[in-house]
């Protein structure tokens, strides 16, 4: 998860939440809920307290991801600019707390910086910070659920926009679900636009596992921390000490699974329904798909994007890509 000029002293009205109504976030959760195997879209992870435990988790030595990309990103700034081009309109796609954009404000110098994320009042809160230390740069922050649509103000210029979408988050998406999100991405691009993303790729499971159960039990605290959101949202009565957090990587389907697992027979309410748990038995609360470099290409190419330029670290642990809107 910028404006003209004239606006950027002020708090811009895209700050406000564009995205399902209460009405909608509870019956999406009853629905999730009440499936054979019980789930929880990975969004609904991103309270304020969820956001700041997420940029815990990007400071751990098990998540080798945050450092792999910004290693890319670092080694390859230049590079990268000139094939992106510089004063684009970037789109910064579940943006949290701008950090990785503003870390290429130098090189793009961007005419505009429009950052998406889910937790709007997170995200103003940092952008608020930003636009002191940018004021040269219009800076307009969408609270917006951009899973769902992405569909754009019409403050946010046509020109050049540079969808950026780091931290492989593709992953959470399923393979279909993929292409047609980034098949979203290039409708709502431009002739001169493109894709700046970065993508996490296939490795021993040991590692990948490690990554999404920490010793520290940060993402564990994570995982557990949706429980009371949806309890806010649904009126549920999800108790913490009744989950435990599970984490495992499914080779045939190329993904690290979230899960939380009730530790003994418990049964969950909220108006309008109920859902009993065995001991054992989890609610699936997120996906990390992982890819081989030519498998992302493809997908990419499906998508309606080409002519892709790709870094990656020492290691090949990790790849970053930009892509043309063809």
């Amino acid at each position: 998860m910028g404006l003209m000029n004239e606006l950027r002293a002020e708090r811009q009205p895209g700050a406000d939440a564009i995205s399902l109504g209460p009405n909608e976030m509870q019956t999406e959760l009853a629905l999730g809920l009440s499936e054979a195997q019980a789930q929880i879209s990975p969004k609904y992870f991103y309270d304020p307290l969820g956001s700041k435990l997420f940029e815990a988790i990007c400071q751990l030595d098990e998540y080798y991801l945050t450092r792999c990309e910004a290693g890319i990103f670092a080694g390859n700034q230049a590079e990268i600019a000139e094939v992106a081009g510089r004063g684009v309109t970037l789109i910064d796609l579940g943006a949290g707390n701008c950090a990785k954009a503003a870390k290429l404000f130098r090189t793009l110098r961007p005419q505009q910086y429009v950052p998406i994320d889910i937790s709007a009042e997170f995200l103003e809160a940092a952008v608020d910070a930003l636009r002191a230390e940018h004021p040269q740069i219009p800076m307009f922050p969408l609270g917006m659920d951009f899973s769902e649509g992405l569909q754009l103000p019409e403050q946010v210029r046509r020109e050049r926009r540079l969808f950026f979408y780091p931290g492989s988050s593709l992953g959470n998406f399923a393979p279909l679900q993929a292409l047609q999100f980034l098949r979203r991405i290039h409708k709502a691009s431009d002739a001169q636009g493109g894709l700046l993303i970065g993508i996490d790729l296939v490795k021993d499971a040991e590692l990948l596992e490690a990554a999404y159960d920490d010793g520290l039990g940060v993402t564990a605290a994570f995982n557990r921390n949706v429980l009371p959101h949806v309890n806010s949202i649904l009126g549920s009565d999800f108790n913490l000490r009744d989950w435990g957090h599970r984490a495992l990587f499914n080779e045939k389907q190329s993904r690290v699974e979230m899960h939380l697992q009730a530790l003994a027979d418990v049964t969950v309410r909220w108006a309008g329904g109920s859902r009993s748990f065995a001991a054992g038995e989890t609610i699936h609360t997120e996906n990390s798909y992982k890819y081989t470099r030519e498998r992302f290409l493809e997908l990419l190419a499906q998508a309606g994007f080409g002519d892709a330029r790709c870094w990656t670290d020492d290691k090949k642990s990790f790849l970053v890509c930009y892509a043309k809107t063809m």
